[in-house]
């Protein structure tokens, strides 16, 4: 069965067309269609102690580094709680 193609990572929410390596890799090597290579390696989540709460401040923190004003900031991140990866 294949994976779903996503248009944002399921994890960090970030556009999929914007990850330089174009997707995560699964543990046999294959490129990922829900995380993006910054969340996932070789099947595993780069930062698997993190929560939802977490990935949001750290991507509000990228992104304000990176130039974005903070209110953009916050409408980028607050629907991260409720992608893939966060939902229970």
């Amino acid at each position: 069965m294949m994976e779903k193609v996503y248009k944002h990572c399921q994890s960090c929410g970030m556009p999929m067309k914007r990850d330089e390596q174009g997707g995560g890799t699964n543990a046999g090597g294959s490129k990922s269609t829900i995380y993006c290579s910054r969340c996932y390696e070789n099947g595993a989540f780069t930062r698997p102690g993190i929560t939802a709460a977490g990935m949001v401040e750290l991507v509000k923190c990228k992104l304000v580094e990176m130039g974005f004003p903070r209110i953009a900031a916050w409408l980028f991140t607050k629907n991260i709680p409720r992608l893939k990866r966060w939902r229970n």
